[in-house]
């Protein structure tokens, strides 16, 4: 699988797509993101159609093919499954919802609030966050923060507390966020 970097809300409405067949079988309505192993665990999915509505069953990240600008990428329509451990309560069993929590630095400097996740498309894993900064309209590009996290994060409830020397490799866009993550982390390595 290409590995490409991706806002979570660009996955949202995707059709789900099944390579042996072609069919899109669902809809992508929803990420399941589970802080404390800083990956996406799959998806919740809207019906196709005229009377879609809310599937019972959701697709598990790892039973994904691809995720593309377009579609997401199933092998068949039966990876779709209630087995699934985030499969019943999405709120309580682990995954959470992070938008809207305040990321801080360790010296106590407020960089703003979660407004989306940024995901490894091949690995799930999500390497950042995508900010609003304090003072601005959500409008303005400039007062977005994509800002890196290392590889384990604690996360409360309400705030998210990154090493003061994130600020270094804080970017306003996916271009070479990338690079940024992995000079970030190799950075947090060092003795």
């Amino acid at each position: 699988m290409e590995n490409r970097l991706l806002l979570a809300t660009d996955i949202i409405g995707l059709p789900v797509v099944t390579s042996q067949t072609g069919e899109a079988i669902a809809e992508i309505r929803d990420v399941v993101y589970a802080p404390d192993q800083g990956r996406v665990l799959g998806f919740t999915l809207n019906k196709r159609g005229f009377l879609a509505g809310r599937m019972r069953m959701p697709l598990a990240f790892d039973s994904t093919s691809a995720i593309g600008r377009d579609a997401v990428m199933v092998p068949m329509a039966d990876v779709l499954s209630s087995d699934i451990p985030f499969a019943g309560d999405t709120e309580s069993a682990g995954p959470r919802n992070v938008i809207g929590n305040d990321v801080l630095t360790e010296g106590g400097e407020r960089l703003g609030t979660i407004t989306d996740l940024v995901v490894a498309s091949a690995s799930g894993q999500v390497i950042g966050y995508k900010l609003q900064r304090d003072g601005g309209p959500p409008e303005r590009a400039s007062d977005h923060l994509l800002v890196p996290l290392p590889d384990t994060l604690a996360v409360s409830g309400e705030n998210l507390v990154v090493p003061s020397t994130v600020m270094a490799f804080v970017r306003d866009d996916l271009v070479g966020f990338g690079a940024a993550v992995d000079a970030f982390r190799a950075q947090l390595e060092r003795p």
